[in-house]
C-alpha cells in the first residue's frame, strides 16, 4: 500500500546510535552528525552514513503483521513524523542545522523477519524500509528538530556514491 504523502515539515523523533554490527540500538536525546555520519555509530564514514525511517510508516507495516515492536528494531538512526521520504533520492534534507541528501532507499532485510514474520515483505514497496542519506552539512541534532526538505535545486550525488548503488 503506498504512503500517504506528508509533504511536511516534520520533527525527528527520535535518534538512535548503533555500536556495533547486530549490536544493540541506543537511544540519545541528542547527536552530533560530522562529515563521515553520526558519531558513535558503526556506520559513520559508510556510504549509508545515517538513515532514516518514517513513524507513520514503521507503525502501519507492524500493525499490518500483528507486531508491537518498537522503531529501534528496524535500526535506522533517525525515526521522524510529519514528512514523506519515499521517491526522495537526490533531494537535500533539513534536520535542525544539519542537511543531509538522500542518496537512496534502504530496502529492508531479512531480519525484519526476526523481528516479526513477514515484516520483511510488508516493508519493501514504497520506500517503506526508509532511506540513507550523506551528510552535507555537520552540526547537532536533538529529538524534537523540525525536519523539512529545502527548496533549493539539489546537487547531484556524487559520482563514486552513484556508482556503489543498487537501484
Amino acid at each position: 500500500m503506498p504512503a500517504a504523502l506528508r509533504p511536511g515539515p516534520g520533527r525527528l523523533e527520535a535518534i538512535f546510535l548503533k555500536r556495533a554490527h547486530r549490536g544493540p540500538m541506543d537511544p540519545v536525546a541528542r547527536a552530533t552528525i560530522i562529515d563521515a555520519g553520526l558519531t558513535g555509530s558503526v556506520r559513520a564514514g559508510s556510504v549509508r552514513q545515517i538513515t532514516l525511517l518514517e513513524r507513520e510508516i514503521w507503525e502501519d507495516r507492524t500493525t499490518a503483521v500483528g507486531s508491537s515492536a518498537p522503531p529501534s528494531a528496524r535500526r535506522a538512526n533517525l525515526l521522524v513524523n510529519g514528512i514523506s521520504l519515499a521517491h526522495s533520492r537526490g533531494r537535500l534534507l533539513r534536520i535542525g542545522a544539519v542537511r543531509l541528501r538522500v542518496a537512496g532507499e534502504t530496502k529492508p532485510c531479512e531480519r525484519m523477519d526476526e523481528v516479526a514474520p513477514g515484516l520483511q515483505a510488508a516493508m519493501g514497496p514504497d520506500w517503506s524500509g526508509g532511506v540513507f542519506t550523506q551528510v552535507v552539512e555537520a552540526g547537532d541534532i536533538a529529538i524534537g528538530d523540525t525536519v523539512e526538505w529545502l527548496e533549493e535545486a539539489a546537487d547531484p550525488l556524487p559520482e563514486a556514491i552513484r556508482n556503489s548503488l543498487t537501484v
